[in-house]
């Protein structure tokens, strides 16, 4: 049976800024708009936590029973190490999800928008069928498109649509970094894992790409969000405190362009997160100003 150290790691921590970053980030866009709703900005953070964590744990058990997770090179997996049986992790990501709905239907309720139910059905589904079912498009390299939509497009704008209870311009432009510094996140994870993912038959977006590609499509991702933060400036000035965030783009950018794999890569997540995380502060301050 897994210790509760075991569950926590299997939650994946390190990678739960992709959860609270676009909520932060679409509370700020409320903000500009004067319709912050602190209440329900807490409710969509536990519907984004909550789908982080159920992925996770979809992925450990999906991964884990077709036997790809065996001779992994990263964190320990539940599944995959024998350490939680499979029916035990798939149950954790089952009632993850299910926190997510009752999270979610709280605010369907509070705005009357009855049509945000599909929206969060479909983020349901996408964090089930990123590994699980016969066909799973992570294995299909088409995780990061994913990630974009649903950690950053749907995130950031949904969360300021539940305050606000309208579409702008600035949720979906602010909505871009977002997703662009989540979607590195995986990228970053994937190229650790391109050599165990490539024998194993996991065809992630790093396999179809190659190294040297990965490489790039890796530093893109977290240098562009700073070029579309600054590209916002006319019109939310303050958005330039993201600058403040640009020197932590350093060190993981001359690793991965060092050629560094496996382990090597494991801190250069780390880095990835703490970047993720103080671009998002800046970068919500710089919209609530």
């Amino acid at each position: 049976m897994a210790t509760p150290a075991q569950w926590l790691a299997g939650a994946r921590p390190r990678t739960l800024p992709a959860a609270v970053v676009p909520v932060a980030v679409g509370t700020g866009t409320a903000i500009a708009e004067d319709g912050a709703i602190w209440w329900r900005a807490l409710v969509a953070l536990l519907v984004a936590l909550a789908l982080q964590v159920g992925v996770n744990y979809a992925n450990d058990y999906s991964d884990g029973i077709r036997g790809t997770d065996t001779d992994r090179v990263g964190p320990v997996r539940l599944v995959g190490s024998g350490a939680a049986g499979p029916s035990s992790v798939l149950a954790a990501a089952l009632l993850c999800f299910l926190a997510a709905a009752v999270a979610g239907l709280t605010l369907v309720m509070a705005t009357g928008a009855w049509w945000l139910l599909l929206v969060g059905l479909a983020a349901i589904l996408a964090a089930w069928f990123y590994t699980g079912g016969s066909r799973p498009y992570g294995y299909r390299a088409l995780g990061e498109i994913s990630v974009f939509v649903f950690f950053g497009l749907v995130a950031v704008a949904g969360t300021t649509y539940v305050q606000v209870e309208r579409l702008g311009w600035l949720s979906l432009a602010a909505s871009v970094p977002v997703g662009l510094l989540a979607c590195a996140l995986l990228v970053v994870n994937n190229l650790r894992d391109i050599a165990t993912d490539g024998t194993s038959g996991k065809r992630t977006l790093a396999v179809v790409l190659g190294d040297t590609r990965t490489r790039a499509l890796y530093t893109a991702g977290l240098i562009l969000p700073f070029v579309i933060a600054l590209a916002l400036v006319p019109v939310r000035p303050f958005v330039a405190l993201t600058l403040v965030a640009l020197p932590l783009v350093v060190a993981p950018v001359r690793t991965v362009r060092s050629g560094a794999t496996g382990p090597s890569l494991i801190a250069t997540l780390q880095q990835t997160g703490r970047l993720q995380l103080a671009f998002g502060a800046l970068f919500t301050l710089g919209l609530a100003l």
